[in-house]
């Protein structure tokens, strides 16, 4: 795995081997990052159920001023950290090691104002739902913020997102999985 682009394209990331993590592939990537490539620059991007940190790397790297990193597991963690030494980009992250909804709670009482939410939870455990329906009433999100989940092809959560105070703005599916967008309803 690397970083597609920008000003640490092409570094290698590291990874942990193990079932508790599912990375998106470079070419998922590239087309993720082809399709909001002009909201990046500039931007707070926050990366839950972060894995090895390469979406929120990749978003450091094309111009993100900060990025917020979120991951349970321990030794991927630790690989965020190792990856944002290994590109740079210690000063501009912060890495949270936790449960993700008690994460995004203590996130509330700092500085940030995130444009883009992307997560990559766990597939078909329901975690992006309980998630979305939390980051709803956080200070640190607004109608301009753009979410992005995720998940396995089959999942059907759009009905269960919109009833939380979110609008879908777009969905792009891939051969196992796909890219849900939402946006809060005005």
């Amino acid at each position: 795995m690397r970083v597609i682009a920008g000003t640490a394209r092409s570094l290698q990331l590291k990874t942990i081997d193990s079932m508790d993590t599912r990375p998106t592939t470079d070419r998922i990537k590239e087309t993720l990052f082809n399709m909001i490539q002009f909201q990046v620059p500039g931007i707070d991007f926050l990366d839950i159920f972060a894995g090895s940190g390469s979406i929120g790397i990749e978003a450091l790297s094309r111009g993100s001023k900060r990025a917020v990193f979120i991951e349970n597991n321990m030794k991927a963690a630790r690989v965020i950290e190792e990856n944002l030494e290994h590109t740079g980009f210690t000063d501009r992250s912060l890495v949270l090691s936790s449960e993700c909804l008690s994460a995004l709670t203590r996130l509330n009482d700092k500085d940030y104002h995130f444009n883009i939410v992307f997560m990559d939870p766990p597939y078909n455990k329901g975690l992006e739902r309980k998630a979305m329906q939390l980051i709803r009433t956080m200070k640190y999100i607004d109608e301009n913020t753009t979410f992005i989940i995720e998940a396995d092809i089959q999942d059907d959560f759009v009905d269960e997102i919109e009833s939380y105070g979110y609008e879908l703005i777009r969905e792009k599916t891939y051969k196992t999985n796909k890219h849900v967008f939402f946006r809060i309803k005005k």
